[in-house]
């Protein structure tokens, strides 16, 4: 089980992998960060290229960072989304993308589903879980 310190670092991280993130672009940078179920983290930020389709999320970035370091069951993960031009006020969560989902969707835990936390600061977290954003979902064991 999640408690509240450990939420609060994962939100940090994210927030701190945010400062990585390469994005000329959309401006819009995100930052990851990944509980595994051995208790590690993994973060990860966006990194855009010219050539749209070769950017990688954040999500996906940590999620990769996660397996190619052996990890295999994810927990719970943080994001942190925006832009900086857009002032505060008006930003909305940032939530992960189909792909995304998809990935970590990939890293289930033996208990079924991953935490998700979406956060706009450190206090402002809409908390949920992977299940919920992407229902009736595909795996591996469907092959």
């Amino acid at each position: 089980m999640l408690n509240q310190e450990l939420k609060t670092t994962l939100v940090k991280l994210a927030f701190e992998a945010r400062e990585g993130s390469y994005a000329p672009y959309s401006r819009f940078k995100v930052g990851a960060a990944i509980l595994t179920a051995d208790g590690q983290i993994f973060t990860g930020a966006n990194v855009e290229n010219a050539s749209y389709g070769a950017t990688i999320c954040a999500e996906r970035t940590a999620a990769v960072k996660a397996a190619s370091s052996g990890a295999r069951q994810f927990i719970a993960i943080a994001i942190t989304g925006f832009s900086d031009e857009v002032p505060p006020e008006e930003r909305d969560y940032a939530f992960p993308c189909g792909i995304c989902r998809q990935v970590l969707r990939e890293f289930l835990p033996e208990s079924g589903d991953i935490t998700v936390f979406v956060a706009l600061s450190p206090e402002d977290v809409f908390e949920t879980t992977l299940n919920t954003l992407l229902p009736h979902s595909f795996g591996p064991e469907h092959l």
